[in-house]
């Protein structure tokens, strides 16, 4: 009798340990994340078509590697060749894709797109990958290469110029900026109008340093490199700066105006404290493996 009320008394305890365990499993699994949506962001409509007409070539916002943008459900542009809307995608400056055939500098086309809700420009961006595989059957693959790049460094350990000061509340953009700045949303760099005719002006409110070291290759400050960031300095700034152009060989010399202004790299150093030295590095480029024209509406 007493060994059957023993076999019966550790039945029960395992019978009520076994029902804890599959409930707490229970729990665990009902608050563990559930998997996100891994599909593509893509547009609901687009219309793509060839232009040959010599109009001049439009957007609804810039298709640079900015963060200018219009808000808005509409993609629209007309008369841009395709590595206009390739660089548009992939956030690429001139120069970032090579060995592309000739057709896609030379041809034209107009997009026109509608999206889901009220996207973000890097949305945008993921959408029109999604296009461009869609309708220009392209396909891309990313490597490491070693490339010659500038590291974007201090110029004077421990000190930033003028024009570079921390945001003034890092994290938000309830505050204004601590620099005087053209209109631009808080967490974007970009071109801004200069003082005066034959001056570059970039400007950032409230981003990283590497933000603002990635926008600095573009062909109006000269730099051919990519830029990588080690200044060492973590968190958000606003930035202006301001140089000289260099001289339009396309234009006359007597309607070019004269600025005795600075160049890029002497702007960069009197006003941000930063200047750029030559390195070599891993980074990531992006390759075309296969483009077409695309398929008729």
């Amino acid at each position: 009798m007493y060994h059957r009320s023993m076999r019966s008394r550790i039945l029960a305890r395992c019978v009520l340990l076994l029902t804890l365990v599959v409930a707490t499993t229970s729990v665990l699994h009902s608050q563990s994340p559930q998997p996100r949506d891994q599909k593509r962001l893509s547009f609901e409509v687009a219309s793509v078509k060839s232009d040959q007409s010599d109009a001049a070539a439009t957007s609804r916002f810039a298709l640079g590697p900015g963060d200018a943008f219009a808000p808005g459900a509409l993609f629209a542009a007309t008369n841009q060749p395709l590595i206009v809307y390739l660089l548009f995608a992939y956030k690429l400056g001139q120069g970032d894709l090579m060995d592309l055939p000739g057709w896609v500098y030379e041809e034209r086309f107009d997009i026109e797109a509608r999206a889901p809700g009220m996207p973000t420009k890097d949305e945008m961006r993921l959408m029109m990958q999604s296009l461009m595989a869609d309708r220009f059957k392209l396909h891309t693959h990313t490597e490491r290469q070693t490339q010659s790049v500038f590291h974007l460094v201090l110029a004077k350990a421990g000190h930033t110029g003028p024009q570079l000061q921390r945001h003034s509340d890092e994290g938000s953009c309830t505050t204004a900026p601590r620099l005087e700045l053209p209109p631009i949303p808080c967490g974007s760099v970009g071109p801004a109008p200069a003082s005066r005719a034959g001056r570059g002006r970039i400007v950032a409110n409230g981003v990283t340093m590497t933000r603002i070291a990635n926008f600095l290759k573009n062909p109006s400050t000269g730099v051919d490199r990519p830029v990588v960031d080690r200044t060492g300095l973590t968190g958000a700034f606003d930035m202006s700066v301001e140089w000289s152009l260099a001289p339009d060989p396309a234009q006359s010399s007597s309607s070019q105006v004269e600025d005795v202004g600075p160049t890029f790299l002497e702007a960069l150093r009197q006003q941000l404290g930063l200047t750029l030295k030559s390195s070599k590095s891993l980074v990531d480029v992006l390759v075309i493996d296969h483009v077409e024209r695309p398929t008729p509406d």
